[in-house]
Formats: C-alpha cells, structure tokens, sequence
C-alpha cells in the first residue's frame, strides 16, 4: 500500500506533517494540509496532485472500496506512506480521523495572476477572520456557481487546516485568491466589474438591484462589517431586511442569501 511505514509518532517526518499546522510554516513552504478522504477526493477530482499522502490503513472505513485515492494519489507523483494508528491520530489535526492525511501545494493565488470569465459572479470576503465561516462561504459558492472567491486583507489563509475541513473540500473547486482591499479594488475596476456591498446602513434591498453580468459581492469582517474604503468604492450598498430583535446575520449566512438572489436573476 505504501513507499514507507511509520510507526513512532516521534518520527521527524510526522513532527514535520504536525509543523503544518502552523500558518507561516505553510506559506514559507507554499504547502497546506488536506485531512479526510472525502476532502482528498474532492481535491484530486480537482486537479489537486498530493506531494505527499498520509494513509492509516486502522481508520480507514473500507479499505478496499478507498483504496484508489492512494493509487490514483501514487498515479499523480505522491509519495504514500503508511501510518501506524497511534502515530497518525498524534499527527491528524481533528478528532476522529478516518485514515487520510495529504500535504497539497499552496491553493491562492495573488490578483495579478488571477483571470475571471467574463461575465463571473464574485464573492469578496474582505477581513473575515473565522475559518468557519470562509468554509461556509466556500460551500455556496461552489454550490451556486460562484467564478470565484477573494479574500480582501485576510485574517485567515486559505490553507488553514480548519478551513479546508468547513469547506468540505471545495477550497479546491472554487478558485481562491487573496490580495489587498485596494489591490483587490483596482483589479475589479480594470475589468469592470460593479461592487455589491452588504451593509445594513443603506435603505436598498439586496432584492433591490440587477447582478446579472459581472458582479462581485462583498461582505465584511464578523464584528466591524466592511471597511470605508470598499463601501466609498461599491457601485451599490445593500442590506438584508432584518425584522427581529438581532441586527445582524452571521456573515456567511448574509453571503448565501445575497448569492442566491444573483443566482435567480442570472438564471431567470
């Protein structure tokens, strides 16, 4: 099943995998961390080409049935190793690891190398600091069609372990790419792409507006919404009417709701 069989979790290679964890050894490797078989089979079905796969024959759920995400992997250039029990679950970074650990190249890219269709309906998350919640966002934009997902002045890296796991893998299927809020204004205004602002200081509806076309959406940090400098930059400001006693959604909720109004008016 494998190139080489680890069984101490002392082992350098495991203490290296364990390194990972931490975000500026990712980046100043350019690598990030895939956890979980239905995570690595999203991501190979992807394009992804592991480096490296961690594989514990213990946890798998079926053996037989998984066993072609370690060959197709092997087929791809990665080298398998297998992980005795006690030595992976030191290594995994959840609870419950089900036998699969890879070590993928970097997923972002920086705006200057980043191309968009045409006519692409955008998600911008300007300092959004939860990987929950970037997960969350990921999962409708891969579900809704989203061309892509920007991540203005991050918090979070797209690599982040806890990320990847929110997003179910589809960090992988949607195009990511992080830069500036200015950086990343100056690219949409190059292309001529209109800024959607979600803000509830505005009487606009999200309903209220067209985004067929170009459009990107953007929503804002957790706490403190988006900065003044995309709001003076928005070609619309747009609120979700709120009739409870909570003014706010969480960002990933408000996110899906102002993407499925794009996606109805584009598709109608």
């Amino acid at each position: 099943m494998s190139d080489l069989v680890i069984t101490s979790p002392a082992n350098p290679r495991l203490k290296a995998l364990s390194a990972l964890r931490r975000r500026r050894v990712r980046e100043a490797q350019g690598v990030t961390l895939v956890e979980g078989f239905e995570e690595l089979e999203l991501a190979l079905d992807s394009g992804v080409a592991p480096q490296t796969l961690f594989v514990c024959p213990a946890l798998m759920a079926d053996v037989e049935a998984q066993s072609w995400v370690i060959e197709r992997s092997r087929e791809v250039g990665a080298e398998v190793i297998e992980v005795g029990r006690a030595a992976f679950e030191r290594a995994a970074y959840r609870e419950g690891p089900d036998g699969f650990l890879a070590i993928v190249g970097s997923l972002s890219q920086e705006l200057a190398n980043f191309d968009v269709p045409d006519d692409a309906l955008l998600l911008i998350c300007e300092g959004v600091e939860k990987p929950g919640n970037l997960g969350a966002m990921l999962r409708t934009a891969d579900a809704a069609g989203v061309g892509a997902v920007i991540a203005a002045d991050p918090v979070t890296d797209w690599g982040n372990p806890n990320l990847v796991r929110a997003s179910k893998g589809t960090v992988f299927s949607v195009p990511v790419a992080s830069d500036s809020t200015g950086a990343m204004l100056d690219w949409l205004a190059a292309r001529g792409i209109p800024l959607v602002a979600a803000t509830p200081d505005t009487d606009v509806e999200h309903t209220d507006i067209s985004y067929v076309g170009p459009v990107a959406i953007a929503v804002g940090a957790e706490k403190e919404g988006l900065t003044s400098e995309l709001l003076a930059a928005a070609t619309h400001r747009v609120r979700i009417p709120m009739v409870g006693k909570a003014n706010s959604l969480n960002v990933a909720t408000s996110a899906a709701i102002i993407v499925y109004e794009a996606v109805r008016q584009r598709r109608a």
